[in-house]
């Protein structure tokens, strides 16, 4: 396990603890210019237009549609993914780890993502538990 966690932030983005929200180091895309209302609105990952996008949280939101980017605007922290867009299972873990936008759950109108497939079926055997300890552990984890 602790090998895996230190494989997880050797590819996570750099951090820093003004990095509340994950982006790669070569871009400052969140969800790496995915739709993050498109993932409550259509139950899947869909990539974002540079011509509806918006800066917030220092990192730039891209949308499928205007609509999308209005909506968002509306209530940014509805749509916006937990743990700033790091992986929900590393956070649980106490690492900080970069995540494939097709790796999600929707969970009581919450966005959780995950490092890839692998790393999220083991979140989902035990998704509440994980979910407990990352709430606990987030934001200070920016600050360790």
């Amino acid at each position: 396990m602790k090998k895996l966690m230190f494989l997880l932030f050797l590819f996570s983005s750099s951090v820093f603890a003004a990095d509340a929200i994950y982006t790669p180091w070569h871009n400052n895309l969140a969800i790496r210019g995915y739709d993050t209302v498109a993932y409550f609105t259509e139950n899947a990952p869909v990539k974002g237009k540079k011509a509806h996008s918006m800066e917030w949280q220092g990192a730039t939101w891209r949308f499928s549609s205007n609509e999308n980017l209005a909506l968002f605007k509306a209530n940014p922290e509805k749509y916006a993914p937990q743990y700033g867009g790091y992986c929900a299972y590393a956070v649980a873990n106490g690492s900080l780890a970069s995540i494939e936008p097709e790796q999600f759950t929707i969970l009581n109108d919450k966005l959780y993502l995950n490092y890839n497939a692998d790393v999220q079926q083991q979140w989902l055997e035990k998704r509440d538990a994980y979910i407990e300890l990352a709430d606990k552990k987030w934001p200070s984890i920016l600050n360790d």
